[in-house]
């Protein structure tokens, strides 16, 4: 099984309910030890200013907090698109190209640094074959990722985007009614 870190997890119609249902995580981790990702497109009720009020002029459209997954819920974990790998902001560990964790505790980007940063409540995680074995009984489709996705304006409108965007079948996924039943 190839690692998937750096592209997206798109939920199949296998998963029905819960955190992971129509969901796109952008895996920022994969080895041998399991995965870690953040779903980037369910925007929270919550503002980043009532949260992290110095970091609200940071983040992007919609200003809101990301529901990033399941685990860890009450901490904040910071996804940023950084402009130029070689000079990333203090406090920016690169993942997957330009795409890295922000140190939330460390200093605020200088102008320019920073293309789009995201704060997500929680995070995705998997254990050591777990992803792997999702994938192969076709709950998540694996698709490339662009940068933009993590910062996308409409975030609501990702789970189809991604999908219109593919070639091939995997395009009509975008399709699918809310409600199967109603097909």
């Amino acid at each position: 099984m190839a690692m998937v870190r750096g592209r997206l997890l798109v939920a199949t119609s296998a998963i029905q309910s819960g955190p992971f249902w129509r969901s796109v995580v952008y895996v920022l981790d994969h080895d041998e030890d399991g995965a870690l990702g953040v779903i980037v497109n369910h925007p929270l009720e919550s503002d980043v200013d009532e949260v992290l009020p110095e970091w609200a002029d940071c983040v992007n459209a919609p200003g809101c907090l990301f529901e990033g997954g399941p685990v860890a819920m009450d901490s904040a974990l910071a996804v940023g698109v950084v402009s130029d790998v070689t000079s990333g902001p203090p406090g920016w560990r690169q993942m997957a190209g330009r795409v890295g964790l922000v140190d939330l505790e460390g200093p605020l980007p200088e102008g320019g640094e920073l293309l789009g940063l995201r704060v997500f409540a929680g995070y995705a995680g998997w254990t050591p074959g777990q992803l792997e074995a999702e994938i192969e009984e076709g709950a998540w489709l694996v698709l490339p990722a662009e940068e933009g996705d993590l910062i996308s304006p409409v975030p609501d409108r990702l789970w189809s985007d991604v999908l219109r965007r593919q070639p091939g079948e995997t395009r009509f996924w975008a399709n699918l009614p809310v409600d199967p039943a109603q097909n």
